[in-house]
């Protein structure tokens, strides 16, 4: 049995610095606690459609009629699981991966598709648009997918250029946008892009737990001509249910508020002026950062409005360093595979004010000098100077102690 505490601890209030979950706004709180509602009456077909309707606007589709926005209770790796096990059948599906999340995309694909194919890059590098061409001239590739923002090192890939090939070789292209919209411009009508997935907890700034998939109305239609390899995650089952403003399943109701109230609060501000504000944020935080002599894991050019990877100097345990920042309520992310212990991540999506973000960087020079402290400390143990006397020199001599002087 685990040893439980024998009272339970008092829960602070946290910024979190994350790429999500994020501190959602009051009014998205509130949201959550509306009337109960049945999902089967009029009540929630209403919220549905509504939902629906907002998800459009924030891809900013211009041909309404010819898209459908599906929302799944799930995080949104089911989304794209959805898309993996419902999109593809026995057509050859190429994944593009320079991250952890690419990289599970292809975990996912592999399990649903035996004809799933692999271009891997190494984490934290651009894309090699001349090998992905090369690729999809080579070989009979029916679909693409990738990811837009990969949160694993904050490197935002190219959707304009990939979509091109995609045009250009008669591929369907499909992205994980999980963790860039909301953040980053996303137009699918330009871009080629047959089917988005996303999620309700990053830069659309709501709770975690629901998931969304944005596509083609005609692509839609032809998932019934292909073998569905899952119940719950049956994406034409979620299609036909959204048809009559329904769920397969029941949905996680006062979610489905809250991520209308971050729908509403996106739109009413203006999505150009969203996309400003992270910016500038972003950049606020990473001119700070690089005030106090960090570094960066790529390029600032290469990085998404929602986060930054930052190197850890090499004297600093990052768990320790993210411990002192826990303890002056900063939550910062660490990092994974070939990344843990080099980097930690701090993003600056959902209700982080200016003030906050100041609050931070003042709390990051406090947390940072306190380790240049105990270091110089340290040194200053081991190493004892070498003794002199009257102000001589004995560069060049041997030195004897003080008692053979």
């Amino acid at each position: 049995m685990y040893n439980l505490p024998k009272k339970t601890p008092e829960v602070k209030k946290f910024l979190l610095f994350t790429p999500g979950p994020v501190n959602v706004a009051k009014n998205v709180r509130l949201a959550i606690c509306k009337e109960d509602i049945c999902h089967r009456e009029a009540d929630f077909s209403f919220l549905l459609r509504r939902i629906e309707n907002k998800l459009l606007r924030l891809f900013e589709i211009r041909n309404m009629s010819e898209y459908r926005a599906v929302v799944i209770t799930g995080s949104g790796t089911a989304a794209n699981e959805a898309l993996l096990s419902s999109a593809v059948g026995d057509k050859n599906i190429l994944i593009l991966s320079n991250g952890e999340f690419g990289e599970r995309l292809h975990n996912i694909s592999v399990i649903h598709n035996k004809n799933t194919f692999l271009l891997k890059f190494p984490w934290g590098d651009r894309l090699d648009l001349g090998e992905v061409e090369t690729y999809l001239r080579k070989y009979k590739i029916d679909i693409l997918m990738m990811v837009h923002h990969e949160t694993s090192s904050g490197m935002l890939n190219p959707l304009e250029k990939v979509g091109a090939l995609c045009l250009k070789y008669g591929v369907m292209f499909i992205v994980d946008c999980v963790s860039s919209v909301g953040a980053e411009v996303i137009d699918m009508e330009q871009n080629h892009i047959t089917f988005c997935s996303s999620s309700s907890s990053k830069a659309v700034a709501s709770y975690p737990g629901l998931s969304f998939v944005v596509g083609k109305t005609i692509a839609f239609e032809n998932l019934e001509n292909l073998p569905q390899q899952s119940t719950y995650l049956n994406l034409n089952k979620h299609y036909q249910f959204l048809k009559i403003s329904q769920t397969p399943n029941t949905p996680a109701v006062p979610l489905f508020f809250a991520l209308e109230q971050a729908l509403d609060n996106i739109l009413v501000e203006g999505l150009a002026q969203r996309y400003l504000d992270l910016r500038y944020k972003a950049n606020f935080l990473r001119q700070g950062m690089l005030n106090l002599g960090l570094k960066f894991l790529i390029d600032q050019n290469d990085m998404c409005s929602v986060l930054t990877t930052v190197y850890i100097p090499s004297h600093i345990d990052v768990d320790i360093f993210r411990q002192k920042l826990r303890e002056k309520s900063i939550i910062v992310y660490g990092a994974k595979g070939c990344f843990k212990g080099r980097v930690f991540q701090v993003g600056n999506i959902g209700e982080l004010s200016l003030d906050d973000l100041q609050f931070f960087l003042d709390a990051l020079r406090d947390v940072l000098r306190g380790f240049d402290r105990l270091e110089t400390g340290i040194i200053n143990t081991i190493i004892k100077p070498v003794p002199t006397f009257l102000g001589e020199s004995f560069e060049g001599e041997d030195l004897e102690s003080p008692a053979t002087v």
